[in-house]
């Protein structure tokens, strides 16, 4: 079994059980790509409430057994069973993370004892399929190998699945250092080539491109020593902006939020973004592109001020939300006459 967090974190008997929770995961093709160690802890966790497991995979219950956990129901259970303190107000971080990817590959199901239940019946919860609980009762015994390998036969990998999912036309982006990012097709992917390849050249200044974010690669470029190494905050794509850039010779760490569907550098954005980073050693610039002046003028009014506007359809000019700070006449010679 291979160890997914250091054996030092928790207590033995915990550290071995969450391991082997992510043994299993892993064995039946569940990514762990961009999770950090507490992430594959949270969902390791979570799997092992929902199954009711302590010590021995063999008491696993699951869809059978009419085992069916809310998520208050599982945060309860954590505390109780693996030292956690574990807030009941974050029981949406279960559903939206911890267990997202589980759900996702059928292997727990939100369920009921009536298979007819409506969405919201209180009788509702989560549970393990059950023939993924006929699989986990059999770990650390002889029959693990042989029932893994069926139980995998003709069953694709949520991992392949979504690999299928990327291998759709992409979007190829060049950065300056003239490697190649591609990007799956959208929107909002095609704002961020154009951020990289027509923003940076004329407002970066030789910039170094330290992350770029994508909808299904979640971490498409993630320069993790060079980020730490500027006291960035710990780094979940959630809390990410869309690209962040830096250049080294005015210690400038550019911010950048690509709005299509998400929102723009607003006061509350850039507050939570300066609390984030309130140690950094770079001095922060924080900048909104749009596609067009159309989609800016529909959100101007949520721009926030000492921030920065680009539009891809004018690519040669900004707007600065920053008082006096660019005031002042314009050199009128370099206009074509």
């Amino acid at each position: 079994m291979h160890n997914y967090l250091p054996l030092s974190k928790k207590k033995p008997l915990n550290i071995t059980l969450i391991n082997e929770a992510l043994d299993i995961l892993h064995s039946v093709g569940i990514p762990f790509e961009g999770k950090t160690s507490r992430g594959l802890e949270s969902m390791a966790m979570a799997f092992l409430a929902v199954a009711g497991v302590t010590g021995s995979w063999r008491e696993a219950k699951g869809q059978n057994e009419h085992r069916h956990l809310k998520t208050r129901e599982i945060i309860k259970f954590q505390n109780e069973h693996y030292e956690e303190n574990i807030s009941s107000g974050s029981y949406d971080d279960v559903r939206r993370k911890h267990l997202k990817l589980l759900v996702l590959a059928d292997l727990v199901l939100n369920s009921a004892d009536n298979p007819n239940a409506a969405a919201n019946d209180p009788t509702r919860g989560y549970t393990i399929d059950s023939e993924f609980r006929s699989l986990i009762i059999s770990y650390n015994t002889q029959e693990w190998g042989i029932k893994l390998k069926l139980f995998n036969k003709n069953r694709p990998s949520l991992a392949e699945i979504l690999q299928r999912k990327r291998d759709l036309p992409k979007i190829r982006v060049t950065l300056a250092t003239g490697d190649i990012l591609d990007f799956s097709r959208g929107g909002h992917n095609q704002l961020q080539r154009e951020i990289i390849e027509e923003f940076l050249p004329r407002f970066g200044d030789g910039c170094e491109v330290l992350y770029v974010g994508d909808a299904t690669d979640k971490y498409l470029l993630r320069a993790d020593d060079k980020l730490h190494s500027l006291g960035f905050f710990e780094l979940t794509h959630d809390s990410l902006p869309d690209v962040v850039a830096y250049h080294p010779g005015k210690n400038w760490l550019y911010l950048i939020e690509a709005f299509f569907t998400s929102g723009p550098m607003s006061e509350e954005r850039m507050l939570e973004l300066k609390k984030a980073l309130k140690n950094c050693k770079a001095e922060l610039i924080f900048i909104t592109a749009f596609m067009s002046k159309t989609a800016f003028k529909k959100n101007v009014s949520d721009i926030g001020w000492e921030s920065e506007v680009w539009t891809a359809d004018n690519p040669e000019h900004m707007v600065h939300f920053n008082g006096d700070k660019f005031f002042g006449p314009y050199d009128n010679s370099k206009v074509a006459k």
